[in-house]
């Protein structure tokens, strides 16, 4: 018997609203959970991205975040931009002003050249209109530091694909929740909740960003969290 995935997502959608995801710089939104330094969540708004340097932006925001807090990232965004770097032609130029900018998320040296794969990756795609058309995953998955969790967020945010994410935060919940064993593989519990999920990207976009919400918030639950674990549980 599959797990009330669908009612846990209606439950946190009722609980915290939306939650804007992708940020963005320069979109001017409000930030639902007030963990990170931007306003460019868009809560309710689905049509980012709307051209290929926002696109761009969630593909090099997806790598800058393995390992890192959202904020770091920001601030690696921010310095990017400010240096005009953020454009896959521009990003690898000059290696040590890129590196420069990005040192505040981590293993910059790694991720640089993660990004400089992934730069090459993108030249190279076709445009449809104002964004790039989607690569398959396998690709993504080709690509020196992009694992599963970052090709699936790639996909789901930057080319708008059905592609739920796994992550560390849920692993947390589903754990917390007693609904799989510890060591699940990523695509075994990836396909358990896509199998549960109807085949809307709004929803995949917002159970990722709301089971991030929900799993933080259980590091010290307040009642509504608590409540909330009671009643799932409980079913």
């Amino acid at each position: 018997m599959k797990p009330p995935i669908l009612n846990l997502f209606n439950k946190l959608l009722n609980l915290y609203g939306a939650q804007g995801w992708w940020p963005l710089l320069n979109i001017e939104g409000s930030n639902p959970t007030k963990s990170g330094s931007l306003q460019g969540y868009h809560p309710g708004d689905y049509s980012y991205p709307r051209n290929r340097q926002q696109q761009f932006q969630i593909i090099v925001g997806a790598v800058l975040t393995q390992n890192t807090s959202w904020v770091q990232v920001e601030r690696g965004l921010v310095s990017l931009q400010k240096n005009e770097l953020l454009s896959p032609t521009k990003l690898t130029q000059n290696q040590d002003l890129t590196k420069a900018c990005i040192r505040v998320c981590g293993y910059y040296n790694q991720k640089f050249d993660y990004l400089k794969s992934i730069c090459k990756m993108v030249q190279k795609l076709t445009t449809k209109g104002d964004l790039w058309v989607t690569p398959s995953r396998q690709e993504l998955l080709s690509l020196k530091g992009v694992g599963p969790e970052t090709a699936d967020t790639m996909l789901c945010y930057a080319f708008s694909q059905k592609q739920f994410i796994v992550d560390a935060y849920t692993r947390r919940v589903f754990q917390r929740l007693g609904w799989i064993e510890p060591k699940i593989s990523y695509n075994k519990l990836k396909n358990l909740i896509e199998s549960c999920l109807p085949d809307d990207l709004i929803i995949y976009q917002e159970f990722h960003a709301l089971i991030v919400e929900f799993a933080k918030r259980l590091k010290v639950p307040t009642s509504s969290e608590n409540d909330l674990l009671n009643e799932i549980c409980g079913q």
